[in-house]
């Protein structure tokens, strides 16, 4: 079978090095020597400051909208957040989570991010945040959602699970916004088991996000605020460290497959307009066909022949049962019904990627 996505594995004897330290100090959590290093090793190689690390994606987010004050689980009246339909199932769950009412709004159709027309046309007194979401590591118009997030005095938390390593503008595209999250699942293009990361752009934000990830307790020793345990393990930077010593093969890999794809499918294919000035990281292949119904029978073609795509990301996340939002969100509703992903990973082969791309290509209609 081939996965949609499969972890990257690094040499058995350089994570080995990373865990005798580990037994060697019997010191396994608590900002221990390893976090301290891949944090320091993390800001070095995005080129950010402010870096929290964070025991996954979704708590970065949750202790994101905390430090910047868009929380809604203690406040009497309703609290919104302007986001997108059209991402993973954590970026709505976790507003959701803290008490935060997710109001939906469409996406650009060239870029699947969130039309920053649309962002302005929804902002109500209700509204207390803007979560936008790096598509597929595709940058936001962030110049556009700054100046209306400056205009209405709203603080800006990306989403920024895709986007490790992107460059936009001369610069990491992580240092746009208030806060940007990330996540380093098993499957993600750098990883550490479990584990995600907040970059902030003011120092006093880092600080804040510091003592909820630590039940509140600040660095005196007093608890200063309501806390969680959010950190990462030793063990979790054991795995990130020796993960990112191969980053730059892993990026390149991950190259090679993307343009082998394309390749084959350059003539016959949608995929979204990479913003202007950017660097991408080649994290997913994201193909949207003619209709559903092509895409159910690529999809069908492919899992006969062991290949498991994935409709990412179907259905839109205004469907969810647990919201209540009746927005016109069209473009997201339409490219959602029409897009697969298709296999990248480490460990694909070069005739593994031809031979799937020959599959789609046949299969359209």
């Amino acid at each position: 079978m081939i996965p949609v996505t499969k972890p990257y594995l690094p040499d058995r004897n350089k994570l080995d090095k990373y865990i005798d330290g580990i037994y060697q100090r019997e010191w396994l959590t608590n900002n221990g020597p390893l976090v301290q290093e891949l944090t320091h090793r993390l800001e070095g190689y995005l080129g950010v400051k402010n870096l929290l690390l964070v025991g996954n994606g979704t708590l970065a987010l949750q202790v994101a909208y905390r430090a910047l004050g868009i929380s809604g689980v203690c406040d009497r009246e309703i609290t919104e957040a302007i986001t997108t339909p059209f991402s993973f199932v954590a970026t709505t769950s976790s507003l959701k989570w803290e008490g935060i009412e997710p109001r939906f709004v469409d996406i650009d159709r060239k870029s699947w991010c969130l039309d920053p027309l649309a962002i302005e046309q929804a902002i109500t007194d209700r509204t207390k945040g803007i979560v936008p979401v790096h598509v597929f590591g595709n940058a936001c118009d962030v110049d556009s959602i700054d100046e209306i997030a400056n205009k209405h005095n709203l603080p800006v938390i990306y989403d920024a699970a895709h986007a490790f390593g992107v460059i936009y503008q001369g610069k990491s595209l992580l240092t746009y916004g208030d806060a940007a999250t990330l996540s380093f699942h098993a499957t993600k293009l750098f990883h550490s088991i479990e584990g995600g990361g907040v970059i902030f752009r003011r120092k006093e934000d880092f600080d804040k996000a510091k003592e909820i990830i630590n039940f509140g307790i600040s660095s005196s020793g007093n608890i200063e605020r309501t806390g969680i345990n959010a950190k990462m393990s030793e063990f979790q930077a054991a795995m990130g460290l020796s993960v990112l010593d191969d980053i730059d093969l892993i990026l390149e890999k991950r190259r090679e497959i993307w343009e082998a794809y394309h390749f084959v499918l350059r003539d016959c294919y949608v995929t979204q307009v990479p913003s202007l000035g950017e660097v991408q990281n080649y994290s997913y292949f994201p193909v949207v066909l003619n209709s559903e119904k092509e895409v159910e029978i690529v999809v069908k073609r492919l899992h006969e022949k062991g290949v498991m795509a994935r409709r990412y990301f179907f259905p839109p996340l205004n469907s969810l049962p647990y919201v209540d939002d009746t927005s016109n969100v069209s473009n997201a509703a339409d490219i959602s019904r029409r897009i697969i992903c298709l296999p990248v990973y480490h460990g694909l082969s070069k005739d593994m990627v031809a031979d799937i791309a020959k599959i789609v290509r046949r299969d359209m209609v």
